[in-house]
């Protein structure tokens, strides 16, 4: 690059001399204003205390001792990450641009970096100013800035994620300033920059650097300097100027680029990297810290298609999607009424069951895994513990079928409203490579019911029967939580000698998990019928309910209040189970609406169902008919359930077929020898013997009424079945079995828990002890005390964090002072295993070996052993 060799970073540092420990300066002291951040929460009040911890409830976990301790807390990397996840655009836009403004930073040098400071026609935006106030306001309820307006500071580890470096270009594409830049430069190489930027020589490198930076800050300077450029250089720094600010360079770079090094426009980060000054791209972009800020959210589209749509169009489609949803878990269920498919090793359904259960669904796989997962959230579905392990359902299915259908709907709508459980991830791969399964491990996201709910509120928000457009809706979400994507911004190096490209911040092409669950979210709603035709529905908005408040959890339980408000919404629009069917001649009953429940099971065993829909049909085959018959049923019981249950005459087709099948019903008889047939007529048994079908059964005749056969029972009532006969199984005392299903349950199981996004919100009695918890530590361990009296008679201070130590005597007769005069005092106390702490306490009582008094530091009346106090000192009077 024709560089001198680069010299070991941190030669010289623009610091200021005033700087003092802990971040703050003499200045700062002298003014009064807080020097940390500790100091800054300890001069707020309860209230920005409570909200600092209701905002980022990570810190709470466990209490801290004091708001030195919480302050520590509040500057780890982990919490800090987590804070910034949960601010929007703006808010974050403002972190980031504090990051990149000297520290502290006045406000108006925060609004000058959103809204650009070089008079240009462009660079006062009206909605950027009146949105700054309200960012900087979360910023500093979330401790992630403090100071006043005139000395704003971001916190160090804040600074240390956002800032520019190396490693890590910045967010806001900017690179480090020119004294970052060249830190690693020989005075020597700094002279000539200096010289050819046509500024006079200086001394030292210090200066000469304070001189260059400057010119890059001046705005009229740098604007003569720029206008002496070579075309082909402006056309580099535009590459450059938004960002990434690193750029590749040759052994012997072109003319351009060599006049924008000379005069220090460009300066080398590597041998083979130069890198565009902060200061530099910052005149180039007008001041603005961001190409484009974005202080009001994207606002929401109506989709076309919903435009003329009516509420009572958007609850009827949402009803019928109720009523089908509550059909298809009762279908799964009933399908796994006997038992379901077993376990895996690793836990989970298997494909192939998943398959069989789309085919049973007449579904595609990811909605029967949505089924499924839901049944599994509602505690409806469970593992039944054995040793075979398999699915079937639980007792609450029981009590769940009992219910009426809007209380059904309503269970199913909150647990799945409150899941952390995602269906939409089934078939992803997980950290060790295996795909996930449906009911297995691994398919919680957190994440999961804060989207949901935020996605409902959304479309809640536009006018009633109005849906947004998808594209809007992402768009909103990713406003709202900007570092949650994964993908997110990538930066890279581009070749200041080659062509193409804006050098600007490119999303990654992988949609985030956000936006994937916000897709997720639309289709389930809309199947589950809490949305319909993509709105909001009137029992959907009764589902989510009035504003959450601050203390509210996304995977707290619906409230009892909202289910029963939905349930109470969508129970007109449901049609009311009907008790009875339309039978017709060609063998079908045709149910025009959902049927009361002892008649739909009934027909079922009785009939076959051949399609659903608006109106359900049944078909009565022969099969269907013994399938009744084998369940104890009788003709005459047939033929009077449907004269009962039909508003049309019984078919005559269908009473000869009942009649029929029950003529020949039982005549046959199978039992165990390995298994026999008897039968009072001789000719039937010669005509199956004498039959090639029967050849796999392994007849033999016995005696004219009995003929045995080496298969077993089942397997000879099948097989006799499919030869187009009739035969009943019997027990061993000759009577006739009858073939119920029996049906299979689990223990007792309780739904999953969800897996909550980090610590829930406290609530406002945990926010108040906490609070009060902190102020009282606080003020043990930065209580002023009156001078301790040494052994020798000396009076020596309390040092801050340390511990008093005075004898047993001199202990007693302090606290014994404070009982006779009401004042508190300051102990050092040593609990039963060793932990140390230090207490502020009004005695009240001195008895037995133990002090009793108002412990201020956990709000409450303690009693402590003497012996286990260090030493006790008297508080100052001020």
């Amino acid at each position: 690059m024709g560089t001198k060799p680069d010299q070991p970073r941190g030669a010289h540092q623009d610091v200021p001399s005033n700087t003092e420990p802990g971040g703050a300066t003499r200045d700062e002291r002298a003014r009064g204003g807080p020097r940390t951040l500790a100091e800054a929460l300890r001069a707020g009040g309860d209230e920005e205390l409570a909200a600092l911890l209701r905002a980022r409830p990570d810190l709470l976990n466990p209490v801290p001792g004091d708001l030195t301790q919480l302050a520590t807390r509040a500057g780890t990397r982990a919490s800090v990450v987590r804070a910034l996840e949960r601010l929007d655009r703006f808010a974050l836009q403002a972190a980031e641009a504090l990051a990149v403004a000297p520290d502290p930073a006045p406000y108006n040098s925060l609004l000058a970096l959103l809204t650009g400071d070089n008079g240009d026609d462009d660079g006062g935006d009206p909605a950027v100013a009146a949105a700054l106030p309200g960012a900087v306001a979360v910023l500093r309820t979330q401790a992630l800035i403090w100071g006043a307006d005139d000395r704003l500071r971001l916190v160090r580890t804040a600074r240390e994620l956002l800032a520019p470096s190396p490693a890590r270009p910045s967010p806001t594409g900017l690179g480090p300033t020119v004294a970052e830049a060249t830190a690693g430069m020989s005075p020597g190489r700094i002279q000539e920059i200096v010289a050819t930027a046509g500024l006079p020589s200086t001394h030292d490198p210090v200066s000469a650097v304070a001189a260059l930076t400057a010119l890059f800050t001046d705005h009229e300077r740098m604007a003569a300097l720029l206008d002496t450029a070579p075309p082909e250089a402006s056309a580099v720094l535009d590459r450059l100027v938004w960002g990434p600010p690193y750029g590749e360079v040759t052994a012997d770079p072109a003319p351009p680029v060599r006049w924008l090094r000379d005069r220090g426009l460009l300066l080398p980060a590597s041998p083979r990297t130069v890198v565009l000054p902060r200061e530099a791209a910052l005149h180039l972009r007008a001041g603005r810290a961001h190409r484009v800020p974005q202080p009001q959210p994207p606002r929401l589209e109506a989709a076309a298609s919903v435009l003329a749509a009516r509420p009572q169009v958007v609850d009827g489609a949402a009803a019928g999607q109720a009523l089908t949803a509550l059909s298809t878990v009762e279908d799964l269920l009933q399908d796994w009424h006997e038992g379901g498919p077993q376990v895996l090793r690793a836990g989970g359904l298997s494909v192939r069951d998943l398959k069989r259960t789309a085919v049973a669904l007449d579904t595609d796989e990811p909605t029967a895994a949505f089924w499924l997962e839901l049944a599994y959230a509602a505690g409806l579905l469970a593992t039944d513990g054995a040793s075979d392990e398999a699915y079937a359902p639980t007792p609450a299915y029981d009590s769940w079928l009992e219910l009426p259908a809007p209380e059904r709907w309503a269970r199913l709508a909150g647990a799945w409203l409150t899941a952390t459980r995602t269906a939409g991830i089934v078939g992803f791969l997980d950290a060790k490579g295996r795909a996930l399964s449906v009911l297995g491990p691994g398919l919680d996201r957190s994440a999961a019911p804060e989207v949901r709910r935020r996605v409902l509120t959304l479309i809640g928000e536009l006018p009633p029967a109005t849906a947004p457009t998808t594209e809007s809706l992402l768009a909103r979400l990713r406003w709202e939580r900007p570092l949650r994507g994964a993908g997110g911004a990538s930066y890279g190096a581009t070749a200041v000698t080659g062509t193409g490209g804006d050098g600007g911040m490119s999303e990654g092409t992988a949609t985030d998990l956000r936006s994937r669950l916000a897709a997720w979210t639309l289709a389930e709603a809309e199947s589950l019928g809490i949305t319909g035709r993509g709105a909001l529905s009137t029992h959907g908005r009764a589902l989510l309910g009035p504003d959450t408040g601050p203390d509210f959890s996304a995977t707290a339980p619906v409230h009892a209040d909202r289910l029963r408000a939905a349930a109470d919404a969508l129970a007109p629009m449901l049609p009311v189970p009907l008790d009875h069917v339309l039978l017709q001649a060609d063998l079908t009953a045709v149910a025009p609406g959902p049927l009361q429940r002892p008649l739909a099971e009934t027909l079922a065993v009785l009939a076959d169902v051949e399609s659903k829909g608006g109106a359900t049909v049944y078909r009565f085959t022969p099969g269907s008919v013994r399938r009744a018959l084998d369940a104890g049923r009788t003709a005459s019981e047939l033929h009077s359930f449907l004269a009962t249950h039909s508003r049309t005459p019984v078919p005559q087709p269908l009473s000869y077929l009942i009649d029929d099948v029950a003529r020949r019903h039982g005549h046959l008889r199978v039992g165990a020898a390995s298994s026999y047939l008897r039968c009072d007529d001789d000719a039937l048994l010669d005509e199956i013997t004498a039959d090639r079908r029967s050849e796999g059964l392994k007849l033999r005749r016995l005696a004219p009424t009995v003929v045995a056969s080496l298969a077993d029972p089942s397997a000879l009532l099948a097989g006799l079945r499919s030869m187009g006969y009739a035969p009943a199984a019997e027990s061993a005392e000759g009577d006739v079995l009858i073939a119920r299903a029996h049906a299979r349950r689990t223990p007792p199981r309780t739904p999953p828990a969800p897996q909550p996004d980090g610590p829930p919100v406290p609530d406002a009695t945990l926010l108040g002890a906490a609070v009060r918890a902190i102020r009282a530590g606080d003020l043990a361990a930065t209580v002023a005390t009156k001078p301790a009296t040494a052994p020798d008679g000396s009076r020596r201070p309390a040092v801050g964090g340390e511990l008093p130590r005075t004898t047993a005597a001199e202990t007693l007769a302090t606290v014994q002072a404070a009982v006779m005069t009401g004042s508190a005092v300051w102990i050092g106390y040593v609990n039963a295993d060793g932990a140390a702490s230090q207490r502020v306490i009004a005695p009240v009582r001195v008895e037995g070996g133990f002090v009793t008094g108002f412990d201020h530091t956990a709000d409450e009346v303690r009693t402590y052993p003497l012996h286990r106090i260090t030493g006790v000192a008297e508080l100052a009077d001020d």
